[in-house]
C-alpha cells in the first residue's frame, strides 16, 4: 500500500482549481503521460522551470536585443487608432527614450483600456519581447505596462514552463504554485551526512526553490535544490535497478562446465579470426557462467563489430552442456535475419536454429513448441513470442536479448517470473557512455567490442548542402547503373503542412519519376509488419535498388551489397542515430559512402553533430559527444524506451551524485533489503514519488 503521507501527490491534476478535463490533457501531454486519468500532481510538480525572464530595466531602446524579452522606462508620445472599421489594423503607441524611439502594438484593442495604461506624456515602464524591421523597434502586446512609480510590484525574474499548444503559462504556473505552497513535509530519505556534506535542502524546499527560483544561479544544474532533486532521481533509479538485481540473482544459476568443443568447431570455420575484443568478450562471458550466480552482461559492440558470434559462442556452451539457449529480437525482421546468420555459422558444429515469431503459421508455431519442451530445439531465435506462457523450455541456460533499450529493464524479469533462471547476455549496437550504462543499466557487468572485423572498409561521409540535390539524384543513377544500391533516409512518413521536410512518400515518388528505369521502394514505421518486411526482403534481392525509408531501418538491418546511404535533413538527426543509420551500410567487401542532406543555415550544435560524424566512425566516442550535445533524454530515444528520462538530473551535470546514489543504493540492499527501517520507509516513499511501483514489488516478492 501507497503510505498515507503522499496520498495528495496521486490525486488528479483535475482536483487543482482551474484545472478541468481540457487543461488535464495539455499537462498529460506536456508531462509524458498517456492520459489525463494517467496524469496526477505529482506530474506537474516535476514539470520544472526550463528558464527565467529578467525584468530587470534595461540601458534603453536603442539597446534591446531582437528577439528577447526588454525592459524599458519609456516617456508616451501619441497613440494612434486603427480607422473605424478597419479590425485588421493594429492599434498604436508612439513612445521614446534618451536613446530612441519605440512603437507598442496591439491587436483587436480596447483604446480606453490604452489610454489609462499609457497616458500621453507620462512615463512608464513597459516589458515584452522586442522586435527591429527596417531600423524600427517595437514591441507587440508587451507583457507588463506601468506607471514608473510602481515599477518595484512587477516581478525582476518570471519562470517560463515547457508548454504544448493550447497550454498557457498562466494557468500552468497558477496550477503549479498551489500545489507547492501546500507540499507536506516528509521524511528525508537522504542520509543525513551526504546532505549537510553537500548543502542539500528538504524535499519540500528544494520543491519550493526549483519553482520560484530567486535568481540566475538557481537555475544552474549546481544549485543545491537542483542537486538535491537529481540524486533524488538517481537513487530512485539505481534502487529500482539492484532490486531487479536482487530478484534475479535470487534464482541460482546454472554453472555451465564444459570444454567448449562446439564453440571452437564454429569459430575455427569462421572465414575470419576474431578480433581481440571480441575474444576478451567471450572470456568475460565464460567465467560468468561458470559461476553459480546467474551471468547479468551487458555486451557493447559498435554497429558492425561482431556481437552475434560472441552471443553464438554463450549459446553453442550452452548447448554442450545439455542445455538450450534462446536469441530475442525486438522485431520479426531482426528475428530472421539472426536466424538467417547464425544457422550459417553453427551448422559447422552440427547445431540447428529453430525460429519462433507471432507471424509463424499455427502447424508451425505447434512444432516448435513441442521441439522446446522436448529439448530437440536447442537454440531458439526469435521476438517477444519467446516469453509467452504457452512456450515451455526443457533446460534454458542462456538468454540472449538483442536490443535492449527497446525492451526496458523489467521484460528481462519476465522469463525469470516464468521459472526460469537463465544466464543472461545483453546486446546493445548502441554505444553509450559510461555515465548512461550506469543510470539505464546500473545493474550489469559490461564487455565492450571495440574493434570493426577484418575486411570491413571505412565509410567515407560527408555533408551536402539540399540545394545540391539534383546533383545527388545524377550520382544515384550511375551508380544505380553501375549495379549498385542505395538507402534513402527521410524523417517523415507524409508530408505536413506544419512541416517543411520531405515526407519518405513524396521523396520515393519523385525519385522514381526521376530515375524511371530504377524500381525504388518504400519502408516507414505506419506499414503492416509483412509489409515492412516485404519492402526489405525487395530490396535485400535487388527487385528494388533504392530503397526510401525512414528510421525503422535504423536497427539492425542487414544488406551487405547497399553501399550507399544518403540522410535527409541530417541536421534533425541526434549523433547517436546518424551514426545508427550509417551502420546500414559498409557491411560488404565494397568501399560505401553516407550522404548527410542539411537544409542551411545550420545552428551550431548541428554543425558540430556533422563535424564529428564526418571526423569519426568511433561509436563510443560519438556517444559520449551525443551525451554532451544533447543530454541523454534522447540518446537512447524516447522515455518510453524502457530508459531513465530524467525531469532534472543531467548525466553531464551530475554525474558525481550517480556514483554517490549507486553505492548508497548497494550500502540500502546490504543492510537493509526490505525497506522496513525509519530511512527504509522513507525511501519507499521516494520510490512511489518516482513512479517506481515495479521496484517495490520486488521488495515485497523479497
Amino acid at each position: 500500500m501507497r503510505p498515507n503521507e503522499i496520498d495528495m501527490f496521486f490525486k488528479s491534476v483535475t482536483s487543482i482549481n482551474g484545472i478541468g478535463p481540457k487543461v488535464a490533457d495539455l499537462i498529460a501531454r506536456v508531462t509524458g503521460r498517456e492520459s489525463r486519468d494517467e496524469t496526477k500532481i505529482v506530474d506537474l510538480i516535476y514539470h520544472v522551470p526550463s528558464s527565467l525572464i529578467d525584468r530587470q530595466i534595461g540601458p534603453g531602446v536603442s539597446h534591446m536585443v531582437d528577439g528577447a524579452v526588454s525592459t524599458v522606462r519609456v516617456t508616451v508620445d501619441s497613440h494612434q487608432a486603427p480607422p473605424r472599421g478597419r479590425g485588421n489594423i493594429p492599434y498604436r503607441v508612439f513612445a521614446h527614450d534618451e536613446t530612441g524611439e519605440i512603437s507598442f502594438v496591439f491587436f483587436k484593442a480596447h483604446q480606453s483600456w490604452l489610454e489609462k495604461s499609457l497616458p500621453e506624456g507620462e512615463k512608464v515602464i513597459v516589458s515584452g519581447k522586442a522586435s527591429w524591421f527596417n531600423g524600427q523597434a517595437s514591441m507587440v502586446h508587451p507583457d507588463f505596462m506601468m506607471a514608473e512609480d510602481k515599477a518595484k510590484d512587477m516581478p525582476r525574474y518570471e519562470t517560463v514552463y515547457p508548454l504544448t499548444a493550447g497550454l498557457s503559462l498562466k494557468i500552468l504556473k497558477k496550477g503549479i504554485n498551489e500545489v507547492v505552497s501546500t507540499l507536506p513535509d516528509l521524511p528525508d530519505w537522504i542520509d543525513k551526512e551526504l546532505a549537510k556534506k553537500h548543502s542539500f535542502p528538504s524535499y519540500k524546499d528544494a520543491l519550493d526553490q526549483i519553482h520560484h527560483p530567486r535568481d540566475m544561479a538557481d537555475m544552474e544544474p549546481q544549485a543545491p535544490a537542483r542537486r538535491r532533486l537529481a540524486y533524488d532521481e538517481f537513487l530512485a533509479g539505481q534502487l529500482s535497478l539492484a532490486l531487479v538485481r536482487q530478484s534475479i540473482r535470487k534464482l541460482p544459476g546454472d554453472p555451465l562446465h564444459v570444454k567448449g568443443i562446439l564453440r571452437r568447431k564454429i569459430v575455427d570455420a569462421l572465414p575470419f579470426s576474431l578480433t581481440n575484443s571480441q575474444n576478451d568478450a567471450i572470456q568475460d562471458i565464460l567465467l560468468d557462467m561458470n559461476k553459480d550466480e546467474r551471468m547479468l552482461r551487458l555486451l557493447q559492440g559498435d554497429v558492425g563489430a561482431g556481437k552475434t558470434i560472441v552471443a553464438l559462442a554463450a549459446m553453442a556452451d550452452a548447448v554442450e552442456a545439455g542445455g538450450q539457449a534462446v536469441l530475442m529480437a525486438p522485431t520479426e525482421i531482426l528475428a530472421r535475419q539472426h536466424h538467417a546468420s547464425l544457422s550459417k555459422m553453427a551448422a559447422a558444429a552440427g547445431i540447428s536454429i529453430d525460429i519462433l515469431v507471432g507471424k509463424s503459421k499455427a502447424a508451425e508455431r505447434r512444432e516448435v513448441l513441442e521441439r522446446i519442451e522436448d529439448g530437440r530445439a536447442q537454440i531458439i531465435v526469435g521476438t517477444h513470442a519467446l516469453f509467452q506462457d504457452a512456450v515451455i523450455y526443457k533446460k534454458l541456460l542462456v538468454a540472449v536479448v538483442d536490443e535492449q533499450h527497446r525492451f526496458g529493464v523489467h521484460q528481462r524479469l519476465r522469463l525469470t517470473a516464468k521459472g526460469v533462471a537463465p544466464h543472461m547476455l545483453v546486446m546493445t549496437a548502441t554505444p553509450i557512455p559510461r555515465t548512461l550504462v550506469l543510470s539505464a543499466f546500473g545493474d550489469m557487468d559490461v564487455s565492450k567490442l571495440t574493434e570493426k572485423p577484418a575486411g570491413r572498409k571505412p565509410i567515407s561521409t560527408v555533408s551536402v548542402d539540399r540545394d545540391r540535390l539534383p546533383q545527388m539524384v545524377d550520382r544515384l543513377r550511375v551508380a544505380t547503373a553501375d549495379g549498385k544500391k542505395a538507402y534513402w533516409i527521410c524523417p517523415l512518413v507524409e508530408d505536413s503542412e506544419l512541416s517543411d521536410l520531405t515526407s519518405a512518400e513524396a521523396r520515393a515518388e519523385e525519385l522514381q519519376r526521376a530515375l524511371p528505369d530504377v524500381p525504388v521502394g518504400l519502408v516507414h514505421g505506419r506499414m503492416k509488419g509483412d509489409e515492412k518486411d516485404d519492402a526489405m526482403e525487395a530490396f535485400k534481392r535487388g527487385d528494388t535498388r533504392i530503397l526510401v525509408a525512414t528510421t525503422v531501418i535504423e536497427v539492425g538491418v542487414d544488406v551487405p551489397d547497399a553501399t550507399i546511404i544518403v540522410i535527409e535533413h541530417a541536421e534533425r538527426f541526434g549523433l547517436a542515430q546518424l551514426h545508427q543509420l550509417r551502420g546500414r551500410v559498409g557491411r560488404g567487401d565494397e568501399a560505401s559512402s553516407c550522404v548527410l542532406l542539411f537544409k542551411s543555415p545550420l545552428s551550431e550544435t548541428a554543425q558540430a553533430r556533422l563535424n564529428i560524424l564526418r571526423e569519426t566512425e568511433d561509436g563510443f566516442r560519438i556517444a559520449e559527444e551525443d551525451l554532451r550535445l544533447r543530454g541523454e533524454g534522447e540518446l537512447l530515444g524516447t522515455r518510453q524506451s524502457g530508459t531513465p528520462g530524467f525531469r532534472i538530473a543531467q548525466l553531464d551535470a551530475h554525474s558525481d551524485l550517480l556514483e554517490i546514489a549507486r553505492n548508497d543504493a548497494r550500502y540500502i540492499i546490504e543492510t537493509d533489503a526490505s525497506l522496513s527501517s525509519e530511512r527504509g520507509k522513507a525511501i519507499k516513499m521516494l520510490l512511489y514519488l518516482m513512479r517506481r511501483d515495479e521496484a517495490i514489488r520486488f521488495i515485497r516478492a523479497g
